[in-house]
């Protein structure tokens, strides 16, 4: 039965979703004040719901619940000065054990943190130009992009200035912080969509239709339990119409009843499932009070890359440099170590989709001491590809959500890898998440993993689906899991197995991914198990 055939008012919503009422009775933002009398009182004297509302602060539970948290900076397209990222690392020192980490939404978080910090690491960031507002909640999340934005000749216009439009508008907005849930933007020109456009709630994707600047519109996509590639809205924004009509995105969705009545419905993936994208224009156009002019040829990216190594930049004379930072793990140490390098000659650091980092602006005659002086720091430049192409999300041992180890065996998986292939799996990306939110994004990895139980006759027992078939780009698809629940410990020769089946038997040319689309399921499952030694 459709959802629009549910009662639609707000006594429905407010009776069914505990979270509606919490954000009615006070706004999240509005827990900012109440963040230093917490630091007085024991931790577990905090109401649940104001735990909640910390969110709308970039705040978590870290594992275990006994008083410590992590903290999302929020940090448009990830572009960091230097000046920026070491205050992050002044932060994460002071207060935060010298933790770090790098995200797929290009934000860096740090953990360990105790309430009687946070005022003065806030007033630390703002004084910074920083802010974590939005950066958890539901919000408008950390605008993503392209990170070599502005900088890369290849790009098909600069986005800069729209990116910036959009977060100085969104972020810390009462009006757009009190969403159904989550919401997740991406703006890029990147001919290669290295942004993952496929997976976001909206995706803006620069193009140029009759020689103007502008955007197609792909909405829909998203990950977690749920996984959509999003579908073309079928219209071109001129740049200069790109806030008034994201702005409109979210206003239809937000004033649909209909995604407050479960928090389980509540992602704009569901609207453009119910409705569909001819659907949802026509609501567009109906709350803009015009029409959208139509699209005359969908992107397509020209091909993956994720920005490593040595590249000219539009501007003469400098170069950028994308360092592997695997698996996403910067300390708070190393990113003031960093800021020291950068900052002589003016260089930005920036957070990529795989937890990488691009230096940017670099003298072409300071390269080479710039790699070494980042190698020495803890980020070699020169090693197998795989390291700088794979995802793990944060999980153990701070997420609370997750059952499955995520970062250290995703080491573990590379190195098996890495032992056995050398450089024939250079060009492969593996996605490794602890539980089915897919943060690590493994429904769209070469190889996915996401972290299970389970149950034998001496009790629950960690493992991990394996998922095939998944990739974004000209081909993009949710992937497969179709080997479930391998026992932690059998996870890597599962994983030899495949490879070492790809290698031997694919066509001249052929992905992974389309290896395994050629494939049966059973035949996929004999490969994996060892049931069957090469594909046939």
């Amino acid at each position: 039965m459709p959802r629009r055939e549910r009662p639609l008012n707000w006594d429905e919503v407010l009776r069914r979703n505990s979270v509606e009422r919490y954000k009615q009775q006070k706004h999240g933002y509005d827990v900012l004040a109440d963040i230093p009398r917490f630091a007085e009182i024991p931790y577990e004297s905090i109401p649940e719901e104001d735990i909640l509302r910390l969110q709308w602060w970039g705040l978590y539970h870290d594992k275990p619940k006994v008083g410590d948290f992590m903290l999302r900076v929020k940090i448009p397209n990830g572009v960091l000065t230097a000046a920026k990222l070491r205050t992050i690392g002044e932060v994460s020192v002071r207060h935060g054990a010298g933790s770090g980490e790098l995200t797929t939404r290009q934000d860096v978080q740090i953990h360990y943190l105790r309430l009687a910090a946070i005022t003065e690491i806030f007033a630390t960031l703002a004084s910074a130009g920083m802010t974590t507002a939005g950066g958890c909640g539901d919000n408008l999340r950390n605008i993503t992009g392209c990170p070599v934005a502005g900088i890369d000749p290849q790009e098909i216009f600069d986005v800069t200035p729209t990116i910036a439009e959009f977060a100085a508008f969104f972020y810390g907005n009462r009006e757009y912080g009190n969403l159904p849930r989550k919401h997740k933007h991406t703006i890029a020109a990147c001919p290669f969509h290295c942004n993952g456009p496929e997976i976001h709630d909206v995706a803006w994707i620069g193009v140029r239709q009759d020689g103007r600047e502008g955007f197609a519109l792909w909405v829909g996509g998203g990950q977690s339990s749920v996984p959509r590639i999003g579908r073309s809205l079928g219209v071109f924004v001129p740049r200069e119409n790109a806030l008034e009509v994201g702005r409109g995105l979210i206003d239809i969705w937000s004033g649909d009843l209909r995604y407050r009545m479960s928090r389980a419905k509540a992602r704009f993936k569901f609207m453009v499932d119910d409705d569909g994208p001819e659907k949802i224009r026509e609501r567009l156009e109906a709350h803009l009070g015009r029409p959208l002019e139509r699209l005359e040829k969908n992107p397509v990216p020209i091909g993956r890359t994720a920005h490593l190594g040595v590249h000219e930049q539009r501007q003469p004379g400098l170069r950028y440099v994308g360092f592997p930072c695997f698996p996403g793990i910067v300390s708070g140490e190393q990113m003031i170590a960093i800021a020291n390098v950068i900052e002589p000659f003016g260089g930005e650091f920036r957070i990529t989709r795989e937890q990488n980092f691009v230096v940017t602006g670099v003298p072409e005659a300071q390269t080479e001491e710039l790699i070494a002086r980042i190698g020495e720091i803890g980020f070699p430049l020169r090693v197998n590809a795989i390291r700088g192409n794979s995802i793990g999300c944060t999980g153990d041992p701070h997420c609370n959500f997750a059952v499955g180890d995520t970062k250290p065996k995703l080491i573990e998986i590379v190195g098996r890898l890495e032992a056995r292939f050398g450089e024939e799996i250079s060009d492969l990306r593996l996605y490794l998440d602890g539980c089915p939110h897919a943060c690590g994004q493994h429904w769209v990895g070469d190889l996915g993993f996401q972290g299970t139980t389970r149950t034998t006759d001496s009790g629950k027992q960690r493992a991990y689906d394996v998922i095939v078939r998944g990739g974004l780009g000209a081909e993009a698809q949710i992937g497969r899991p179709l080997l479930r629940r391998i026992p932690e410990p059998e996870v890597c020769d599962v994983v030899e197995r495949l490879i070492a089946a790809w290698l031997q038997t694919r066509l001249e040319g052929e992905s992974i991914q389309r290896f395994f689309v050629r494939l049966s399921d059973e035949e996929i499952v004999a490969i994996g198990t060892g049931r069957m030694a090469t594909a046939a």
